[in-house]
């Protein structure tokens, strides 16, 4: 089967940190499917990770978003069948989605939204979960609006992560969103997915809390640069407020700045999950699949930005390059072989 895959940490531009590469295709056994990856999309953590050494220089294939068909299950598969369309982001510690076939455990696997195609399904998957965990696990709030009118920051909203988080805390919590946005086309992205207000971030945010009237929030989500914004959020959280990030803390951060406010400090990891087979895997497939319900109702929308064909080591390359500017609006999705 096809892949893209390589030997080494490289960066971007170097020839041999994509490949277009042939291995054999596995077989499901135990809980896993085995999926024919339809799309697939990139994240940050793509990037990084190929850029970490891997033992020995064996092929590493990245990817962590897909959506496809599932074409074989395991023996003790219950919650799909062959023919079944699933969307999913996988397990940091196995194979990627970016090879033609895939095993997932099906606990972290749900039936993709049937009103999406598998493009912008594959947009999906990995913001959706690392969205949900953040909103309504690290920071606790209420997915029933018992949170409503309380105010969030989200620095960095028209990300991939942003874009769909922005959503579930306006559908399911129904909060005060202010969201961080550099350029007028993100800052209209943000806000058309549901952002009460939009703010530069590399301007004075306390400065522009106060114009909107919040000197204060009860809520902030960092999702990224977390060293470039610590001071600012320590001094916007509200006492007892709370704060998350899912990027890596940094070196002599100062968590005492939350004592005088006893504030709450939690990181969201969406792998943790499936790296450590905890006994709530299948929450994956819970959140998953009410989300799904949300798209087919019209609650939510994809967060596709732009979306590329086929898949190849070219234009997964190109899609890196791009994330790693830190410019991207939504998702970058290529879809077909």
């Amino acid at each position: 089967m096809k892949a893209v895959g390589s030997y080494k940490a490289l960066e971007v531009n170097e020839a041999e940190a994509f490949l277009d590469v042939e291995i054999d295709k596995p077989e499901a056994t135990g809980r896993d499917i085995l999926v024919e990856v339809k799309a697939i999309s990139v994240n940050p953590v793509d990037t990084k990770v190929r850029r970490r050494p891997h033992p020995d220089e064996t092929l590493r294939i990245l990817g962590w978003d897909a959506a496809g068909v599932v074409t074989a299950v395991g023996d003790e598969v219950s919650m799909f069948n062959v023919g079944d369309e699933v969307y999913y982001a996988g397990c940091i510690t196995k194979p990627g989605s970016n090879s033609e076939y895939q095993l997932v455990d099906e606990r972290i696997a749900a039936k993709k939204p049937s009103s999406l195609g598998f493009a912008d399904a594959a947009a999906l998957p990995l913001t959706t979960i690392t969205a949900w965990e953040a909103l309504f696990e690290r920071l606790g709030i209420s997915k029933g609006g018992k949170d409503g009118g309380k105010s969030i920051l989200m620095i960095g909203g028209a990300g991939g992560v942003g874009s769909i988080a922005i959503q579930l805390a306006k559908k399911l919590g129904n909060l005060e969103i202010i969201a961080t946005a550099s350029r007028e086309e993100s800052a209209d992205w943000c806000k058309a997915r549901g952002a009460d207000h939009t703010i530069n971030h590399y301007e004075d945010i306390p400065a522009q809390l106060d114009a909107l009237g919040h000197t204060n929030v009860d809520y902030v989500l960092c999702l990224t640069n977390i060293a470039g914004y610590w001071k600012t959020i320590t001094d916007v959280i509200k006492p007892a407020g709370k704060i998350c990030t899912i990027v890596d803390f940094f070196k002599d951060g100062n968590l005492d700045l939350l004592k005088p406010k006893s504030a709450t400090f939690a990181f969201e990891f969406m792998f943790t999950r499936s790296m450590h087979q905890t006994d709530d895997m299948d929450e994956i497939n819970a959140l998953l699949s009410e989300t799904a319900a949300m798209i087919d109702s019209g609650e939510l929308v994809t967060t596709t930005g732009d979306v590329i064909s086929p898949i190849n080591a070219d234009n997964i390359r190109k899609v890196h390059a791009t994330i790693e500017e830190g410019r991207a609006i939504g998702k970058y999705v290529l879809e077909g072989w």
